[in-house]
């Protein structure tokens, strides 16, 4: 099958940058950087579709459903980056926020030809995480028309599923198929068809609110601390500390003694030390109030 590129935006040459070979290289990255700079206002008329998302997501999540991104290439990896640091700054489970790329495991690293035109492998990619009607779909891509996502989002659609898409070309086919599409349109890239450059910038940016605002709906960030963030490495264990004395301006020393009381768990030493409360007193108030810490503290 036949693509006419000239229909898809984010394929036109960039009258701004067809001279870019000739000039000297702070003046070709002048024009890089004022070209990224179009990105984040091509976002804000979003904010609102964005919203949508968000809440559907921290729906899904607080009912026991997931958030899978699915793409190929540059924009399947972004999804994938998105999902892999959920767990260690939100600590979610690993299959909470799932990232499925185009070509597998193999692809993340490589580019794996053709697989982005396997219409019939979205679908089944996401049978294999056994995807149903309690999880949300983002489809991600920046031409808006990739074959695998658009056989994944026709999957989803058929199990009742929300399914959103984030990318650059406003007309593409998985516009017409998403609940919800993100689709900010920031121009022709520097380089003609290189969608990691503006493209890549725009979906990341957008992954980072659906993701974060969701971790925030569902209690996982308090004040603007992560409190649920897990103390995998030194540098962790130390912002641990500074988390719970920055939630509760007590010392030091008395940070890390309530997190060596209730297992290094930021959430529970924060309502120990606010509410004067043992660990199994926190803990207990914490799940009745489905880790919400400043509902607790209304309850303690």
């Amino acid at each position: 099958m036949s693509i006419d590129l000239s229909k898809l935006l984010t394929e036109r040459r960039n009258s701004n940058s067809a001279d870019i070979d000739t000039l000297s290289t702070e003046a070709m990255l002048a024009v890089i950087n004022q070209e990224d700079q179009q990105v984040p206002h091509a976002i804000t008329p979003y904010l609102p579709q964005i919203a949508q998302v968000v809440d559907r997501v921290a729906a899904a999540i607080q009912a026991g459903g997931r958030l899978i991104y699915i793409g190929a290439g540059t924009s399947g990896r972004l999804g994938i980056l998105d999902a892999s640091e959920c767990p260690p700054t939100f600590g979610t489970r690993p299959e909470q926020v799932v990232g499925l790329i185009a070509g597998g495991h193999k692809a993340i690293l490589s580019a794996v030809e053709n697989v982005e035109d396997n219409k019939a492998q979205g679908a089944a990619d996401l049978q294999a995480i056994q995807f149903s009607e309690r999880d949300v779909l983002v489809g991600l891509a920046a031409s808006g028309r990739t074959p695998y996502v658009i056989g994944a989002m026709e999957y989803a659609k058929t199990c009742n599923a929300f399914v959103a898409i984030v990318s650059c070309n406003p007309h593409g086919e998985m516009a017409k198929l998403a609940d919800v599409a993100i689709t900010p349109v920031v121009g022709p890239e520097v380089v003609t068809g290189s969608t990691r450059l503006k493209a890549g910038t725009a979906q990341k940016l957008v992954l980072n609110m659906i993701s974060t605002g969701a971790m925030i709906r569902v209690g996982k960030v308090y004040s603007n601390l992560m409190v649920d963030v897990e103390a995998t490495n030194a540098k962790l264990i130390e912002r641990q500390v500074s988390i719970v004395m920055e939630a509760t301006e007590c010392s030091r020393d008395t940070a890390q003694q309530a997190l060596a009381a209730c297992g290094r768990h930021c959430k529970t030493a924060i309502v120990m030390v606010l509410a004067n409360l043992s660990a199994d007193e926190a803990r207990t108030l914490l799940t009745d109030n489905h880790g919400y810490i400043r509902q607790a503290l209304n309850h303690a």
